[in-house]
């Protein structure tokens, strides 16, 4: 992990690439072991041109910089991701677009975070929107290696109240549909033509109480019944699937 706290560690060539492709300038510093450094010489050409340092490394000196033995081979350095609040504008925005939204009440894992946004970008979901709250993992280098350049193309909101944003949001026409282990309608039910907001809940807990009551209404994938639930990260592709699928 970088000793910089305002910097950020991207570990892995998909996840390095999308951040390359998406906004090269960002990458501060490159290092990379000997096989990898046939397949990033573009990314280096454009280094040296900025005077920026890339470097490849013993693999022992490279699990040193990323701070983990889960680095694929590569460690680009960037800038930590300054999260923003959406504000009534941004609300009104996206309700004017009719911009499909994904919520995480609390999730905890980097991994189902990363997971979580890969599944997002593939849905063309552009926007994850977490709470201020302790328990809610944030985008980290966990979550950026998972996501396999996901993260690259969202944008993750920060609000300090999420179930104030949920009513908001519901105030300007979204479905503000909450994911629930059991009680709510089935997922294969059409719900209303509307802007999707999916709110998904702690790995553990499920959905807040307060988080719960802002939704318009509460979405139940069916099963077997032999285990109570799908893990978050599988459930939020099944859910984003057929509830965009119906619109």
């Amino acid at each position: 992990m970088s000793g910089n706290p305002k910097e950020l560690n991207l570990c892995g060539l998909v996840a390095v690439q999308a951040r390359y492709e998406r906004d090269p300038a960002s990458i501060k510093r490159l290092f990379f072991d000997e096989p990898t450094s046939r397949k990033v010489g573009v990314i280096c050409k454009a280094l040296a041109a900025a005077r920026k340092v890339y470097r490849c490394v013993p693999p022992a000196e490279l699990e040193k910089i990323a701070g983990s033995i889960h680095h694929g081979g590569i460690v680009a350095v960037i800038d930590a991701p300054k999260l923003k609040a959406p504000d009534a504008r941004v609300v009104a925005g996206w309700a004017a677009k009719r911009t499909p939204l994904l919520l995480l009440d609390r999730i905890g894992n980097s991994h189902n975070l990363g997971a979580l946004a890969r599944t997002a970008a593939f849905f063309g979901v552009e926007n994850i929107i977490i709470p201020a709250h302790p328990q809610a993992a944030l985008p980290g280098e966990a979550a950026f290696r998972v996501s396999e350049g996901g993260l690259e193309q969202v944008e993750v909101w920060r609000t300090p109240d999420l179930p104030r944003l949920m009513r908001e949001l519901a105030a300007t026409g979204y479905d503000v549909a909450g994911a629930a282990a059991r009680g709510g309608r089935p997922v294969a039910a059409a719900g209303p033509a509307k802007p999707l907001a999916l709110v998904l809940g702690n790995e553990e807990h499920g959905l807040a109480p307060d988080v719960e009551r802002a939704c318009t209404r509460l979405v139940t994938i069916a099963g077997s019944g032999r285990v109570e639930s799908l893990n978050v990260s599988v459930a939020g592709a099944v859910l984003l699937h057929a509830l965009l699928l119906n619109r």
